[in-house]
């Protein structure tokens, strides 16, 4: 190679390489972080290569992405502004891609900012209206609005495309349940089981649903709802609830004593402890103590200084009783409702 072949060689090199390292920094080569495990080590990566490659959008879209997965692990706010930030940046700095917006929208909900959740997921449409997760978000914020017919116009697009998508049969059951229609919502519910056996809250409202009836099964699936929660206390409240609806009072209370054990604070474990001491033991001291444990958890609980002063009234302590009802009025309890025991529990 001669001397003036060399210097047009290492001449064309470094242009080559100049034109590389001066790429348009939109177009840049995109970088793959879902391979680093550690959800912290991918996000601190990120965030140094977004600082590094300020104008990449795509970076930015992953570092929201991993910043919402980080919200939801750590159950704080904080990082779903920070999503918010890196996710309006990618939208301004690429406007044609669908799931920068439903990133976008998926942040703003989950700080409970649902106008601009929508405004988000319709401009994600507005790019593909056929968008599978924008048509599934859009379902879930009518859903939690209770806009039902908005959410199951969306959710109907959603299964038509995936039949056996869990968030989408879930949240159809529970409109079924809400608009009265037990039989479909059974359906949602039982099929969601059979897909996704450790799916707990279709257990629960499967419970929910049979022990409006007294059902036997209601209990059943309340209990499989347990396995999978122990601590859950809205299916501990249902079966306690269940037990004392047919009157097993030993039942109901081990539930209620269960309950307190997790959440000494939860005032309607006291207050229908209270009611089977009042209904089923006629025990009215006991029962005053408990609704008096309620009204320590919340002073303002109407129907707890209501039953407080059955109980008095029923011990004979007519002053303290009528303290009672007075104060239950007070906080909005209507005088029809306040009904002297005398004749109903007169035993």
């Amino acid at each position: 190679m001669t001397k003036r072949t060399f210097l047009i060689f290492l001449l064309l090199l470094s242009t080559a390489m100049a034109l590389t390292s001066c790429k348009n920094k939109g177009e840049q080569e995109n970088i793959d972080a879902s391979k680093i495990e550690n959800l912290s080590d991918r996000i601190k990566y990120l965030y140094a290569e977004v600082d590094k490659n300020p104008e990449n959008a795509d970076l930015r879209y992953q570092l929201g992405k991993a910043l919402i997965e980080e919200g939801r692990s750590q159950n704080q706010s904080q990082f779903f502004k920070d999503a918010i930030v890196q996710l309006k940046k990618a939208t301004q700095l690429d406007k044609s891609k669908p799931d920068y917006f439903t990133a976008l929208a998926d942040a703003y909900f989950s700080i409970g900012d649902v106008n601009n959740s929508y405004d988000a997921l319709q401009e994600a449409l507005s790019l593909d209206d056929n968008n599978f997760e924008a048509r599934l978000k859009l379902g879930e914020i009518a859903f939690y609005s209770r806009n039902y017919e908005l959410a199951m116009e969306n959710l109907n697009y959603v299964t038509a495309q995936d039949k056996d998508n869990q968030t989408a049969l879930y949240m159809k059951g529970f409109i079924y349940k809400f608009n009265g229609d037990t039989s479909n919502a059974v359906y949602y519910f039982r099929r969601i089981i059979e897909l996704y056996p450790d799916y707990e809250p279709a257990y629960e409202e499967l419970g929910m649903l049979y022990s409006t009836y007294r059902n036997k099964l209601g209990l059943e699936y309340l209990e499989s709802a347990l396995a999978l929660q122990p601590n859950n206390i809205n299916v501990l409240y249902g079966i306690a609830q269940l037990y004392q609806d047919v009157e097993d009072a030993e039942n109901a209370e081990r539930y209620y004593v269960k309950i307190l054990e997790i959440d000494p604070q939860f005032k309607y474990a006291w207050f229908c402890r209270g009611r089977i001491e009042l209904e089923l033991y006629n025990d009215y001291e006991n029962a005053a103590e408990f609704f008096s444990k309620a009204i320590d958890c919340d002073p303002q609980f109407a129907e707890a200084h209501y039953n407080r002063g059955l109980a008095y009234e029923l011990m004979g302590n007519k002053r303290k009783a009528d303290e009672c009802y007075k104060t239950a009025r007070e906080l909005g309890l209507n005088d029809e409702d306040i009904i002297h025991p005398a004749s109903l529990y007169n035993r």
